[in-house]
């Protein structure tokens, strides 16, 4: 079983303070009127509920009850395999999710290798799964970490990921994890002199967020490296990928933010809620 990594830190480890939080994550969120069965994907951040949670709700309050919600998110550290899903069961205050074996088993043999150590100690997907369960029960989930920067390779995840929920006729939601610009002292990237951090920080989302409704993905890699806007570049090009050939069409922004609106620092990071349909 693979055991919480970060609650206590991203989000509460009592079930009861959790729900608390998370009821007020959707607080006063309307939910839009999108389709849902329209909806192949979305783009959430991954940073503690109390900076991003507002803005990650707006999306999960607007995604449909799913068979699989396939989480796809980046690797902040080294360890494992650089494309990697887990099969293990996961565990949050919550309880146990499960993994979708009808799915994983499809991978065995392609570049998404199986490696439970590379998922161990990575929040990207852990933190939206109390979403996920605060909202539904009875689903089962696709967890996949990249850690490469190369558009191909993330876009040939992509295809691999949209054929087998073809393969295996699933109902199936696709979920980039990924924040945005990491601006200030704090990240060693200063912006401009007599520019706050938040202009600064809004300047470069507002550039590869165009890119993603524009369902670009090899456009989202490139702008996010030149411009350190994004540190899951590489989840939102495989999911844009894989919801295309899935029929997707259309991008709504639902939600931007920075860690700035919440607490005024000289450092802050963009966040973004993307609905793909």
């Amino acid at each position: 079983m693979r055991t919480s990594a970060v609650a206590g830190s991203f989000y509460p480890a009592n079930p009861k303070n959790l729900k608390e939080k998370l009821k007020n994550c959707f607080s006063g969120i309307d939910k839009k009127d999108l389709g849902k069965d329209l909806i192949k994907g979305a783009v959430v951040p991954h940073a503690g509920y109390d900076f991003s949670g507002k803005v990650a709700a707006h999306v999960y309050a607007n995604l449909p009850k799913v068979d699989t919600y396939v989480l796809v998110g980046p690797k902040h550290h080294f360890y494992g395999s650089p494309i990697a899903f887990s099969d293990d069961t996961w565990e949050t205050p919550y309880g146990v999710v499960e993994v979708d074996l009808d799915i994983t088993n499809q991978f065995i043999g392609s570049i998404i290798d199986k490696d439970e150590i590379a998922h161990q100690y990575e929040h990207s997907i852990e933190v939206q799964l109390p979403f996920l369960q605060y909202l539904f029960s009875d689903f089962k989930i696709v967890p996949i970490c990249i850690g490469l920067h190369d558009p191909q390779t993330c876009m040939e995840v992509g295809r691999i990921i949209a054929q087998s929920l073809k393969n295996a006729g699933k109902n199936a939601v696709i979920i980039a994890s990924s924040d945005f610009t990491h601006a200030g002292p704090n990240y060693g990237y200063y912006p401009p002199r007599g520019v706050k951090v938040n202009k600064f920080i809004e300047e470069l989302d507002k550039k590869v967020i165009q890119k993603i409704i524009e369902l670009n993905e090899r456009e989202v890699i490139i702008t996010a490296e030149n411009d350190r806007s994004m540190c899951g570049s590489p989840a939102v090009a495989a999911t844009i990928t894989a919801v295309k050939e899935l029929g997707a069409k259309r991008v709504e922004l639902l939600k931007y933010a920075t860690s700035y609106d919440v607490m005024p620092s000289s450092s802050a990071v963009g966040y973004a809620g993307i609905i793909l349909c």
